[in-house]
């Protein structure tokens, strides 16, 4: 068995994943191919995955290269993670850029002109290593992490309809930090369904599985008085500055690492948020920097200080990523259970995959993709198909699809003329005069990777 991770020289995807990766008795004795096109950070977390590998007396081979094809070749299962260019650099422009011109944005990550210049940038080399991938192995399963991920995986999705390739987040594991916490209850006890877009996905339904009861109601009013209170970012961010540490994971499970019980703002990162649940009557899977970056009245209601404080937070964060430490004892995203379901044919469902639509959402266009959960086997990845999902959100959620509609057509033909539209019909657009200059400053300045469009 041979499982690649492109990407591999970030330390932490590449000695994160390898740390989960040998924690599993199933994928012992695979190859693991470690591929990034810089060979420096590559050889130190080859270095670092070896020395491990013979501490631990691991039953895994572990490979490094900087060439795609001889990656590829013969992989049973990829794993994609990669950034282009200098990240933040290229974030500020994506962000800024647009401000100069009238457009505001969120957050500019996924969503928004931000977002749909992050997809440009990024989506053409991820189609490349599809390409590689189709010629020497078509039949391997592909697993994507990077972002804009709607973005990515649908346009993939439309270039190579019979790629096995799912985009995988690990927003949805929000749930399992803050519900067992609000309801008093093992998550283990907890049957949940989320679906919607990726960063743009709503919780639909939830029981306990030891009694069969409703726990939706329950979780709508109890999360008030949690989340009013709950420490957000701008606590774990105050807390870094003051002692350098970076708390590990967000929010209830490291409230008591912080010493800070309660928020010093009410809602800290879920003003937004707050409005969803209580004019939508659904609760979110995430905060208000993602779900800001998709609603039109986003700005009247995000926490904008939380979101400024989280992206100071996340760029220390990385900043601080090339610490090559392997972690064995837990695992920290959900790739190895979903690989280690397709090797052993053991059956289970996954919370959240990202796959093209084709019905798996009605209310939502066939050709993009969403994210659903999924059942995972020995025949692969297979989407739930979500029934009624809430006609309110679902509006929400198609004035975006047109976004990633022709946001995937842009890249896939080239246009600048498409990319302009894409601009036109983000739902957070009040403007007109001026974006066809914007975008052509915006092209100029990422000409390194914008230079295919036309």
């Amino acid at each position: 068995m041979k499982i690649v991770l492109i990407g591999a020289g970030s330390a932490q995807f590449g000695c994160g994943t390898m740390g989960d990766i040998f924690q599993s008795d199933i994928l012992k004795g695979a190859e693991i191919c470690l591929m990034d096109i810089n060979r420096d950070t590559l050889d130190k977390v080859h270095q670092a995955g070896q020395a491990f590998i013979q501490k631990k007396k691991l039953d895994y081979r572990l490979t490094a290269t900087t060439n795609r094809e001889e990656a590829v070749k013969g992989a049973d299962f990829i794993i994609i993670s990669i950034e282009v260019g200098d990240r933040f650099e290229l974030w500020d422009q994506d962000w800024n850029t647009p401000l100069q011109y009238g457009v505001k944005q969120i957050y500019g990550e996924n969503g928004g002109p931000g977002g749909l210049f992050h997809a440009l940038r990024i989506v053409p080399p991820i189609l490349e290593i599809c390409d590689d991938i189709v010629k020497h192995s078509p039949d391997a399963y592909v697993f994507c992490y990077s972002n804009p991920m709607t973005a990515i995986t649908t346009t993939v999705l439309r270039k190579y309809p019979e790629l096995k390739f799912t985009g995988m987040c690990h927003e949805i594991a929000s749930l399992e930090r803050y519900l067992p916490t609000i309801l008093d209850t093992p998550f283990e006890n907890l049957e949940l369904k989320a679906a919607g877009l990726n960063h743009f996905s709503v919780l639909l339904s939830a029981k306990y599985r030891d009694s069969g009861k409703d726990a939706y109601a329950d979780i709508m009013t109890k999360a008030s008085s949690f989340f009013e209170k709950e420490p957000g970012y701008s606590d774990l961010w105050e807390y870094t500055k003051k002692t350098g540490k970076i708390p590990e994971t967000e929010g209830a499970t490291e409230r008591h690492k912080i010493g800070k019980e309660t928020s010093s703002r009410p809602w800290s990162d879920r003003t937004l948020f707050h409005e969803i649940m209580k004019n939508f009557k659904l609760f979110p899977i995430t905060v208000d920097s993602h779900l800001g970056e998709y609603l039109p009245w986003a700005q009247d209601a995000s926490d904008h200080r939380g979101i400024l404080d989280f992206y100071a937070f996340y760029r220390f964060a990385l900043s601080q990523e090339d610490r090559l430490e392997i972690d064995d004892s837990t695992l920290h995203e959900r790739i190895v259970p979903v690989m280690e379901g397709i090797i052993s044919g053991v059956e289970y469902i996954e919370s959240a995959v990202n796959i093209m639509n084709n019905g798996l959402i009605s209310e939502l266009p066939d050709n993009v993709a969403v994210e659903v959960p999924g059942r995972i086997s020995a025949a692969g990845i297979e989407g739930i198909t979500i029934e009624n999902y809430p006609k309110g959100f679902a509006a929400l959620l198609r004035n975006y699809t047109g976004v990633y509609d022709v946001t995937a057509e842009a890249i896939l033909q080239g246009s600048r003329d498409l990319v302009i539209q894409a601009v036109l019909v983000n739902p957070g657009m009040h403007i007109i005069k001026g974006v066809d200059e914007m975008v052509d400053l915006m092209l100029s300045q990422q000409s390194k990777w914008l230079s295919y469009i036309k």
